[in-house]
């Protein structure tokens, strides 16, 4: 049966479209949402917010001891060590070798070039704004540069959101797709709730490497689609 003559069709051509504009629509919000919780840290505005959530995580009165049994914190420590640097280094050099092996060079470019750039942007924001760690608990994983934004969450965000895209580009079940995409988005978040739950970064520093990292893999992804041409 023919749609009615006032129904508009969509061509292959127009509904592969949504991606990129999707994406464009998300870079958007997750810069905008970067530049507010920048604003509002340089403000000091939302300090209260940041203080609260680390209290409740923490039992009252002990600034060493994190909610939950000691399973968890050992847990979250094995899991806070998927964003260092030793981790997403050896996970880009795998990645990239990968497509070299497969002779597509190009991917292999882009995937060394968003993870890597990324780590530069990170520390240049790092040493822009200098913020503090949280003094009022104990630091259960190393800490060395400064707070904001978390190099942690946005490296996690970049590496494993660029790769979960690349993988699922691969993929021509829709439910394959999402499940890759998925698990790259859970393991960002998983990260980032570590480096709160081992008292390294504020909340809010948390939210802008998600922001960043998103919009930082977005963009990457975008310039692979035109470089591309899928």
């Amino acid at each position: 049966m023919k749609p009615p003559a006032w129904m508009p069709t969509l061509s292959i051509a127009s509904i592969r479209e949504v991606g990129p504009i999707a994406v464009l629509g998300i870079i958007a919000l997750c810069l905008l949402g970067f530049a507010w919780l920048a604003d509002e840290i340089s403000e000091n505005d939302i300090h209260a917010f940041d203080h609260a959530v680390m209290t409740w995580l923490h039992a009252p009165g002990e600034a060493s001891k994190p909610l939950g049994p000691d399973w968890l914190l050992n847990s979250m420590i094995d899991i806070t060590a998927l964003g260092g640097y030793t981790i997403l280094i050896l996970l880009t050099l795998g990645a990239a070798l990968y497509r070299i092996a497969r002779k597509d060079y190009v991917t292999a470019g882009v995937v060394v070039a968003a993870i890597g750039s990324g780590a530069l942007v990170t520390n240049l924001l790092k040493l822009g704004f200098d913020r503090a760690r949280p003094d009022f608990v104990e630091h259960l994983t190393h800490a060395a540069s400064s707070s904001f934004p978390s190099g942690h969450a946005t490296q996690a965000a970049i590496a494993f959101l660029t790769l979960g895209a690349l993988m699922a580009r691969t993929q021509e079940n829709r439910r394959v797709k999402a499940l890759i995409l998925g698990g790259a988005l859970f393991l960002t978040i998983l990260v980032g709730i570590s480096r709160l739950y081992l008292g390294v970064h504020w909340p809010t520093d948390v939210l802008a490497g998600w922001c960043l990292g998103a919009a930082w893999a977005g963009l990457w992804w975008l310039l692979l689609r035109r470089i591309a041409g899928n």
